[in-house]
């Protein structure tokens, strides 16, 4: 048991989309990332996922809105939910998945991170 100090960890790393993880609890994740321009549009059949924003502003679009996020807001996004996060500016944002959670769900390209590195 040993705390976690998420400004530090965030210091560890510069680039964007690219998860880290920090925690691990009951089968979840609890990662870092930081994000920058457009993400692709894709669901998660089976995980919901929950994005924190702790620095900077997050827009996630859904196919029928955009909900906006700034520092110490969440969001939930459902299973089976298509959505798309976009970072007109650098933002850093704490996830918190089912460790099975790939990146981009149902889409496979170059933003596919697998084997995350754990900080």
């Amino acid at each position: 048991m040993q705390k976690v100090n998420l400004s530090e960890k965030l210091q560890l790393f510069a680039d964007h989309w690219n998860p880290r993880i920090v925690g691990e609890l009951n089968g979840q994740h609890v990662k870092l990332v930081k994000l920058l321009g457009e993400f692709v549009w894709h669901s998660h059949a089976e995980e919901d996922e929950l994005f924190l924003v702790l620095e900077g502003r997050l827009l996630m679009e859904f196919r029928d809105r955009t909900v906006e996020l700034g520092p110490n807001e969440f969001l939930i996004v459902p299973k089976g939910v298509e959505h798309r996060p976009v970072a007109p500016e650098e933002v850093s944002v704490l996830l918190f998945e089912p460790a099975s959670t790939l990146n981009t769900g149902d889409t496979t390209n170059a933003f596919t991170k697998t084997g995350l590195e754990r900080i």
